[in-house]
């Protein structure tokens, strides 16, 4: 019978140094102590507490991948954990865990990252490793052929670099920057709806940095391009990666010049400027129009928060 480990995950070394060395790496995941992590189209399998309200990541051993007719070929490598524990990632499809006797079965429940973050079921160190193990293997799903020659890409580095076949040229894991922005007038803040977004779900202003450009103008053209607000003085807050596929949110405040909101409705349905009391209320799910705010999950979060409780920078 499979018994997989449950292990007590925190941030892994990613070995960097080391992980282009094909023996060493190998010399682990074919190891006892080598833990491995399912994802079933891109969904993380996890281990569900007696009464489903505590969950964990769940690592199998390599016996247990064995054991289902699963390769570790493929295996991305995570890093290396306490008492040098090797932990990688394995992605298969749901097509391929139905089609293999009794994995369909076992790799339950596979969970979208996104509903164990919103159901704050996994440890921040967890939910960060397995956004970590997500955003790798969806890197590897779309990049299977050289953009320069369209040869095939070569798996290097335990997963963390490829290598054309043809024409030579290295291509490594991408990253997109985003800027989100808490957008005041020092006494008032500015939240939007998009049309994607739960009914009554307020959030703040974000969008994607363009070529070229830093982050203080990619947050004033963004504004300004959704609401018509003119934006001044702009810091940092903070930053969270982002695995929807493969974004690093960055945090920032920015300090409204003028007042009035004109929203571009092709990018928003709505934007409003909200008293730090509404706010708070959106955050504790009091608000008396039903409103809400994002989920401590979120970055989004955070800012808010920051503004409530008074925590901006001084203008």
């Amino acid at each position: 019978m499979l018994t997989p480990t449950v292990a007590a995950t925190t941030l892994l070394d990613r070995a960097g140094p080391r992980r282009s060395d094909e023996a060493w790496l190998k010399s682990h995941a074919t190891g006892p102590a080598a833990r491995f992590l399912m994802l079933v189209d891109l969904k993380p399998v996890i281990a569900a507490g007696p009464d489903r309200t505590t969950s964990a990541l769940r690592w199998l051993s390599g016996a247990d991948v064995a054991s289902l007719g699963l390769p570790t070929g493929d295996a991305l490598f995570l890093g290396i954990g306490d008492g040098e524990v090797a932990h990688f990632a394995l992605s298969i499809t749901d097509h391929l865990a139905r089609a293999t006797p009794g994995a369909i079965e076992f790799l339950r429940p596979a969970v979208d990252l996104r509903s164990l973050a919103m159901q704050g079921a996994l440890t921040p160190e967890e939910l960060s490793l397995a956004g970590q193990a997500r955003a790798l293997a969806q890197w590897h799903d779309n990049a299977r052929c050289c953009g320069r020659c369209g040869s095939t890409l070569l798996v290097k580095d335990g997963g963390w670099r490829k290598k054309c076949w043809g024409c030579g040229l290295d291509w490594f894991p991408r990253t997109d920057p985003v800027v989100i922005m808490l957008i005041t007038d020092g006494e008032r803040c500015i939240m939007a709806h998009e049309h994607r977004y739960a009914e009554k779900m307020y959030s703040t202003l974000a969008g994607f940095l363009e070529p070229g450009e830093d982050i203080e103008h990619a947050v004033r053209r963004e504004v300004l391009e959704e609401t018509a607000i003119k934006v001044g003085r702009v810091t940092y807050h903070s930053s969270q990666p982002w695995p929807f596929p493969h974004s690093l949110m960055i945090g920032c405040i920015g300090f409204a010049e003028n007042t009035s909101i004109q929203v571009d409705k092709n990018e928003l349905a709505d934007a409003r400027w909200f008293s730090r009391d509404e706010a708070r209320a959106m955050l504790d799910g009091t608000h008396p129009e039903g409103l809400t705010a994002p989920r401590p999950h979120a970055i989004a979060h955070a800012l808010v928060r920051s503004f409530v409780d008074g925590k901006l920078p001084r203008d």
